[in-house]
């Protein structure tokens, strides 16, 4: 979890670099630099008499590879969701047309090896995974150039191992990591992970999430800056990692090291409390995931309900789109389990940039798009698709006599949508009473608030709607005109600008003037320096990965009304992001001296 309150810049004198917060810790050890070199492929040219074969040879490449990662899967224990979530999406990924039959293709009519067939294949996808904006889609290219790789290592005979050797504890330094390589590497000998690519989206923070391993990625040049034998400090809670430490930097961070430790343990007593503050103001600390298997970490760190189930993964897990049925089933097991807390279910939140060619056949080229992220995504495609969303609120409905469901529209822009959507579900509801199917009559339906039209016209749909969720990733995204893929403007993407925080306010006041609930369900829910801004502007709801949770709720069970309400009315007074910083740095470890004390060394040191 991040808590930086400040953020650094590159200090080449000091020989500290900076990061990205992948996954929280802090260790100390010797690196192992892990060096990969890009596949060189030449091409040759096939008799006819040969073609056939070289078709072969692929396919069967291809199928040891489905075996070597449906093998891999099988050592993952069914607690690391997450991590497994990740190997399935690789199996699709081997078993994808636009791999497969495009390599079979290319091999057919070029006469050509299997090798550089798929060498052309792999850069088209690079050429159009360039121009998608969405930074965790954008992520997932790397995923691609895994399996294509070791398609690649079948091809050649080849079989590395550059990670199962390691027989010492260390941190493992390399230009990315997959899930793959995770699961050969000795879980008792690494220490932490350090990356040149990823974000906190990224699957090498995802599963150093899962295996609550120290990680710090985004670090430029990384692999060329350490050497195998290295001393370095990597600090998972500030991003920073110092090369070459002395001693007493060693000495110092074992120290927090250890108040860290303390501080976890307190965690755990906080897990099962309530959510409220010391004067009894109380805030649903919600939890968001992807998948069923997912739930019993949502359970295991005192969730109070699921304030967001991104329904995509259901759609993309598996070779086919599921049906109406399969739905069903998976949207009663959360609600059941979940049951009587409530489980606000999106509707599929895809476009251009999130591969909602697989949903549509060939009808629709969303790679066309120029611009996806203004394009036909969210519950713009989804309207444009009524039978598929129409078979999704089918199932939820059918769900919904199972527990509380709420019913979550993502990136609504305008009345008419919303209205659109209402009327559909009329339909549909009337369609099941004249079947004579259970469900339940009055399930809410809310609204998702990322787009600066859905804060302006805030009013006027809240009349409409049942609840809010403030979707921060895109809002501030929009807001701010900042991509966060952009390498030239990404130092300039700040959640707590007062503009974006303006906009929260005003959404919140909106639906608090009709008596509706607003949450919170973007990244900023599970930062303990953003959510006392987040608290003090009046959010009824904070939903973040079930891990965050006890951190927050430490945090609220430490606050009193009035002190959150003090900085929500501070902050909306500053003119940037550096006056919000700099407030919160005066305020934070005044009002939370045991949580912020030590935020002080990360600022100034």
């Amino acid at each position: 979890m991040s808590t930086n309150l400040h953020r650094p810049s590159s200090d080449p004198d000091q020989q500290i670099l900076y990061g990205l917060v992948g996954s929280p810790g802090i260790v100390i050890g010797q690196v192992v630099v892990i060096s990969r070199h890009p596949e060189q492929t030449q091409r040759h040219t096939l008799p006819n008499d040969q073609v056939a074969a070289e078709l072969l040879r692929f396919q069967e490449a291809v199928a040891r590879v489905e075996n070597e990662l449906i093998a891999l899967r099988s050592q993952f224990s069914t607690d690391l969701a997450e991590a497994l979530s990740i190997l399935d999406s690789h199996l699709l990924m081997v078993r994808d047309t636009v791999i497969l039959d495009g390599t079979l293709t290319l091999i057919k009519q070029k006469r050509i090896n299997a090798e550089w067939a798929l060498s052309r294949i792999l850069a088209e996808i690079r050429d159009k995974f360039e121009h998608i904006r969405d930074p965790y889609i954008k992520d997932r290219f790397s995923d691609i150039q895994y399996v294509v790789s070791r398609i690649f290592n079948q091809l050649s005979g080849r079989q590395e191992d550059l990670l199962g050797a390691l027989d010492e504890p260390v941190i493992v330094v390399s230009d990315d990591f997959s899930p793959e390589d995770t699961i050969r590497m000795p879980a008792k000998n690494i220490l932490g992970f350090l990356t040149e690519k990823g974000g906190i989206t990224s699957h090498t923070s995802i599963v150093a999430r899962s295996l609550d391993l120290p990680a710090v990625v985004g670090l430029e040049k990384v692999t060329s800056r350490c050497v195998t034998g290295d001393t370095v400090i990597l600090d998972g809670f500030s991003g920073r990692v110092y090369l070459s430490p002395t001693l007493d930097q060693q000495t110092q961070y074992l120290e927090y090291k250890r108040q860290h430790r303390v501080f976890s343990d307190e965690l755990a007593g906080y897990i099962h409390r309530t959510s409220e503050t010391v004067d009894g103001l109380q805030v649903r600390l919600s939890a968001n995931i992807e998948v069923l298997e997912e739930l019993k970490t949502v359970q295991k760190y005192g969730a109070e309900g699921i304030g967001l189930f991104r329904s995509e993964f259901d759609f993309f897990q598996y070779k086919d789109p599921p049906d109406e049925q399969q739905l069903y089933k998976h949207y009663s097991e959360v609600l059941v389990r979940l049951a009587p807390a409530p489980v606000t279910i999106r509707t599929l939140d895809v476009g251009g940039d999130k591969f909602a060619s697989r949903l549509t056949g060939s009808d629709l080229h969303f790679e066309c798009e120029r611009n996806p992220a203004l394009g036909l995504r969210s519950i713009r495609f989804s309207l444009k698709k009524p039978d598929l969303l129409k078979m999704q609120l089918r199932a939820m409905l059918r769900a919904s006599v199972h527990g509380r469901l709420r019913i979550l529209l993502p990136m609504i822009s305008s009345f008419d949508e919303l209205r659109k959507v209402r009327k559909m579900l009329s339909n549909i509801m009337e369609d099941l009473d004249a079947a004579g199917i259970a469900f339940e009559q009055n399930v809410e339906v809310g609204i998702m608030i990322e787009v600066p039209s859905a804060v302006v016209m805030a009013d006027t749909l809240a009349a409409e709607a049942d609840f809010f969720s403030i979707g921060t990733n895109d809002l501030i995204q929009y807001s701010l005109a900042i991509d966060r893929a952009n390498e030239y403007v990404a130092h300039m993407y700040e959640p707590l600008h007062p503009a974006v925080l303006r906009l929260i306010k005003q959404t919140v006041d909106a639906g608090h003037n009709q008596g509706i609930e607003v949450a919170i369900c973007g990244e900023m829910a599970g930062d303990v320096v953003t959510a006392p801004v987040l608290l003090g502007l009046g959010v009824d709801e904070l939903s973040m990965r079930p891990s965050a949770i006890p951190h927050v709720k430490r945090l609220l069970r430490h606050s009193c009304s009035r002190q959150l309400q003090e900085i929500g009315r501070q902050v909306l007074k500053c003119a940037d992001g550096v006056d919000v910083r700099n407030l919160l740095t005066r305020y934070l470890p005044t009002y939370y001296p045991e949580e912020f004390g030590n935020q002080c060394r990360n600022v100034t040191s």
